[in-house]
């Protein structure tokens, strides 16, 4: 099982005990995942299609407990590898469809894949039951040992808006582009993911995200300075060559005999110890000298070879 469903079979097994928190996390699925249809009978049905076996058992028990409706049969079935909820009794069908924002003051049928009715997520606690059910319907997210990455892919920019809007609420900031006909929230910085899962209440995929985080910044910080001191011994070893080529011609041209005793020993040094730096090619000399000190004589060696040359 990947990662994000692991995230979404945790979220998918808790039930809230606050009404209000059932009704927006039921307005978020019946959102993404509902539509009116009509039964062999013609009446009007609501069908309720999701993707996890662990969301349709959620969708089930917040139906039956938000609208009290237990003495009323509501089917299901898994149809296509999706697993779908139908209420066939019209009377609670439009008795949901009016608790949830999608039937006007005189009746009319708005219709699905709109913005879920603010007045359901105004409260702090219903703003997580909808980022919840929203995740679960429409969210994925990357594995965090491989990269840091949540979405969730809307059919409309309104709903696109609205989840923004609400992660902005939680101080976390998402961004929106168009894919296709999709427009997808995305974040993709790891400590607001993080924080989103401490919204989601997800405290044991927090965990796990948390630990492959922390894995995958110490390797980096390994890369970069296995990176850093890779280049340092490449830039050191490639000035030590110019140093040893430069004093070669001035032996073979000018001679040594012909150079202060300054530069005579560390021109000698240079090449008996053509791998040393320049720390320890101080530490030879008699007396020691510092690392500036060896630059200077070795800068100094430079000009004589370039005049030479």
């Amino acid at each position: 099982m990947s990662f994000s469903l692991d995230v979404k079979e945790e979220i998918a097994r808790q039930i809230n005990s606050m009404r209000h928190c059932q009704m927006a996390e039921i307005a978020t699925i019946i959102s993404y995942c509902g539509s009116l249809i009509k039964t062999a009978e013609a009446k009007d049905a609501l069908l309720i299609s999701l993707e996890r076996e662990s969301l349709y058992r959620k969708c089930f028990t917040l139906l039956k407990k938000t609208y009290n409706i237990s003495d009323v049969s509501i089917d299901g079935c898994e149809k296509n590898g999706r697993y779908e909820i139908c209420i066939d009794d019209a009377d609670i069908v439009w008795n949901i469809f009016k608790s949830i924002g999608i039937v006007d003051k005189t009746g009319t049928f708005i219709g699905f894949g709109k913005r879920v009715d603010p007045t359901l997520i105004k409260n702090f606690c219903c703003r997580r039951a909808f980022l919840k059910g929203t995740f679960m319907c429409i969210g994925s997210m990357s594995d965090p040992s491989k990269g840091y990455h949540l979405e969730m892919v809307c059919e409309n920019e309104e709903q696109a808006h609205q989840i923004q809007e609400v992660l902005a609420t939680f101080e976390l900031e998402a961004k929106i582009i168009c894919r296709k006909k999709y427009f997808v929230v995305y974040i993709k910085e790891g400590s607001a993911i993080v924080e989103f899962l401490g919204i989601c209440e997800a405290s044991v995929a927090l965990m796990d995200f948390e630990n492959q985080r922390i894995i995958k910044e110490m390797s980096n910080s390994i890369n970069r300075q296995v990176n850093c001191e890779t280049a340092n011994i490449a830039k050191t070893v490639k000035a030590a060559n110019r140093q040893v080529e430069d004093i070669i011609l001035i032996q073979k041209v000018y001679g040594f005999e012909k150079l202060p005793d300054g530069l005579r020993e560390m021109a000698q040094l240079r090449l008996d110890y053509p791998d040393a730096t320049l720390q320890e090619l101080g530490e030879l000399l008699s007396p020691p000298m510092g690392k500036s000190g060896v630059n200077h004589r070795l800068r100094k060696l430079c000009e004589i070879a370039e005049e030479l040359r």
